[in-house]
């Protein structure tokens, strides 16, 4: 590593000399590397948010001489996870020379199509709107940011003063205007003013640095945030307690997680009126010292400041009037004091679409709030997916941040409403919107599967996960479940699932599972009663506990998971989905399997007395008859397959194929098979339709169902 690591208190110094040399020459794969290290760090921009580039030296492919070329972030990148497929490539010149053909701020729009004249690369992301701040400066590498400390000033009322004292004129200042072309015009025109200049802070939205080499920029940029941060550190509590001081008190954390859990699916019915949301909640103590603050009244309805905290956060949040330690239990009463504050939520926010939109703005969007501040406890924020909701509650914090830094130094100024609805309803974010894939069939679907480490159960998860479910993994065997979660991780990512110990026959365990799954993803409406075991043994061999374990782990495990996750469905009321995966032994009569068959049975008759019972909620529940689903699963275990290879008077090698020459199709029957029947369920195709069973044997006709 090199010097420079102790300088710095409030900035992460990742730099390390060894992987640089490596890089050597290659300037793009040093951008690739700067970007990933500035990324890495949410101090100095928040997912998604800024662009890094650097200007080389390449071979035009057409005239085969030296041209400028200048690779920046594509539009929709991370710089925290950048790759070089996630750059845009285009010629310095070209870019430039389109001031030729602007035709003033009125046209900004038409610049975006033009920037595809001066691509350089045909592999290139489509360049974003932020390409022409970085084409007009003439340094070698550049980083557009928009870190907390550095937004706080340009987001402050004196912020112009404050950046011109704090680093004597080294940093310049352009007033707040939506990026665009224009604005890279300002940039330039900034530096030809004040010639020698480090950076420019852009009011209320965030920093240019900049270096001749990419360690010079990435140094400069610490340098600059590392000064902004430590003079905000400097003024906090000298014009006053943050935030005006304390208003309420928050209660413990094991109370607020309660709180949560009680509120999270009624405040998700809420927000899911037009769209299935999935939700997040955190106590983080940055937002507990925000929302518990004399200054909140005053701040939350600003909104904020910075257009990539705007974006994910909306014009701003709702709070919640709710008592920290109030009595929440009573639904009906819980609903009657919400509806009033949703309500208002979505008559301000159309009432602002409607004073501030243009002949030609894109139709209103959802007016359900994103972030839900509930003072003493913590917030929540809903969105279209998990990772969309926790980035949303991140950028919430970097604005907490911001408004906090501003309090200190100055006060805090917000985007005017006509300009955050210009940067919501942009034409270009609209058509952003546009190419982006179509939301899969089980979008804003939390699922929980029981026995899903392994077996039909895992498949299921794999398959509701493929179709954009969110999921809850559970299992009783802790090892097992590590390692589904691990596999899980690696396959879809951490926002995809959550896990959860779960012995379906513990009621404590199935409320412990139901609160992880509101803590993380807001609720759970589909739940797959899937968990199970066998005993196959004469009349005679069977025991008591053979009886009673069979009864329980099948027909009191699905009565107490669908009983637990049916009061959650209806704090939603948005309907639900249960589907237990039962057996055609539940209508077929065999040798050996008194115990097992009658559970099986029990289960299925069960469900249609719960189809029966939930249908005014809209709560769906049917049934999916397997058998012989041999591969990785449990059920197997314990001496069911000897058991039933006797049975039949073959070898337990002999069952695969046994099992499928006595079905109709002659199949094999597969846990993915079991997996496909579960999303023909619950789709949409089927939407419709409730106690009914699906048989996936292969065809035995001894178990058809009439």
């Amino acid at each position: 590593m090199s010097a420079n690591t102790t300088q710095f208190k409030h900035v992460s110094y990742l730099w390390d000399d060894a992987k640089a040399a490596e890089l050597a020459g290659d300037e793009v794969g040093l951008l690739i590397y700067r970007s990933n290290l500035l990324g890495a760090d949410l101090r100095l921009t928040n997912y998604g948010g800024g662009n890094t580039s650097c200007k080389v030296i390449g071979k035009d492919p057409l005239t085969g001489k030296e041209v400028e070329v200048m690779w920046i972030k594509g539009s929709g990148g991370d710089i925290g996870t950048l790759k070089k497929s996630g750059l845009a490539a285009l010629y310095v010149d070209r870019l430039r020379s389109l001031k030729n053909v602007y035709r003033g701020i009125e046209f900004e729009d038409e610049m975006v199509e033009l920037f595809n004249h001066s691509i350089f690369d045909l592999n290139s992301k489509a360049p974003s709107i932020d390409t022409p701040l970085h084409g007009f400066l003439p340094f070698k590498h550049i980083d557009h940011l928009h870190p907390d400390a550095a937004i706080a000033i340009a987001a402050a009322k004196h912020g112009k003063q404050i950046t011109h004292d704090l680093f004597d004129g080294a940093i310049g200042w352009v007033d707040w205007q939506r990026p665009g072309f224009d604005l890279g015009l300002q940039l330039k025109e900034c530096l030809d003013t004040n010639p020698g200049i480090r950076g420019i802070m852009l009011g209320s939205h965030g920093l240019f640095t900049w270096g001749d080499t990419a360690y010079e920029s990435y140094i400069n940029t610490l340098e600059v945030i590392e000064k902004c941060a430590e003079y905000l550190e400097q003024n906090y509590g000298k014009k006053g307690p943050v935030f005006g001081g304390a208003k309420i008190q928050s209660i413990n954390g094991t109370e607020r997680k309660k709180q949560a859990v009680a509120l999270a699916p009624v405040l998700r019915g809420f927000c899911s009126s037009k769209t299935k949301m999935i939700g997040h909640f955190t106590d983080d103590p940055r937002v507990l010292e925000y929302i518990n603050s004399n200054d909140l009244e005053r701040l939350a309805p600003m909104g904020t400041s910075c257009p990539d905290h705007f974006l994910r956060t909306k014009i701003s949040p709702l709070v919640l009037s709710l008592k920290p330690d109030e009595d929440i239990t009573d639904i009906i009463l819980l609903k009657e004091k919400l509806t009033p504050a949703f309500e208002d939520y979505r008559k301000m926010y159309g009432d602002y679409y409607n004073t501030c939109k243009h002949a030609n703005s894109p139709a209103i969007r959802d007016a359900n709030p994103v972030v839900i501040l509930y003072p003493g406890v913590g917030m929540f924020t809903f969105a279209k997916d998990k990772q969309t909701a926790r980035v949303a509650a991140e950028f919430y914090i970097n604005a907490i941040n911001v408004m906090k830094g501003a309090e200190a130094i100055s006060e805090y100024t917000s985007l005017p409403r006509q300009e955050a609805f210009d940067i919501e309803y942009w034409l270009l974010e609209e058509a952003k919107l546009q190419r982006m894939p179509k939301p899969k069939a089980l979008s804003g679907r939390i699922a929980l599967i029981t026995g899903s480490a392994g077996g039909i159960g895992k498949a299921i998860a794999k398959k509701l996960v493929e179709e954009g479910a969110v999921v809850v993994l559970n299992d009783m065997n802790a090892e097992r479940l590590e390692g589904a979660g691990e596999e899980f991780k690696k396959k879809f990512g951490k926002d995809a699932y959550t896990t959860a110990l779960l012995d379906v026959t513990s009621s404590g365990q199935i409320q412990e599972a139901m609160a992880t799954a509101i803590l993380a993803f807001g609720g759970v409406d589909l739940v797959v009663n899937n968990a199970g075991l066998s005993i196959s043994k004469s009349i005679a061999d069977h025991t008591e506990k053979d009886w009673d374990l069979l009864y329980n782990v099948l027909v009191k495990g699905q009565f107490l998971v669908t009983q637990a996750a049916v009061a959650v469905m209806k704090k939603q009321d948005i309907g639900g989905d249960i589907i237990n995966i039962v057996s055609k032994n539940a209508l077929v009569s065999g040798p050996n399997n008194a115990g097992y068959g009658s559970a099986k049975a029990a289960q299925l008759h069960l469900s249609r007395l719960n189809a029966a019972e939930l249908g005014a909620d809209k709560i769906r529940v049917n049934v999916i008859n397997p058998d012989a689903v041999i591969s990785d699963s449990n059920i197997w275990a314990g001496g069911w397959a000897e058991g039933r290879a006797k049975a039949y008077g073959i070898t337990v090698e002999e069952l695969p194929a046994y099992y499928a020459k006595r079905t109709l199709l002659n199949e094999v029957i597969l846990p993915e098979d079991i997996a496909n029947a579960c999303f023909a369920l619950t789709g949409g195709l089927l939407n419709k339709s409730t106690g009914n069973v699906i048989n996936v044997d292969g065809g035995v006709a001894a178990g058809f169902v009439r």
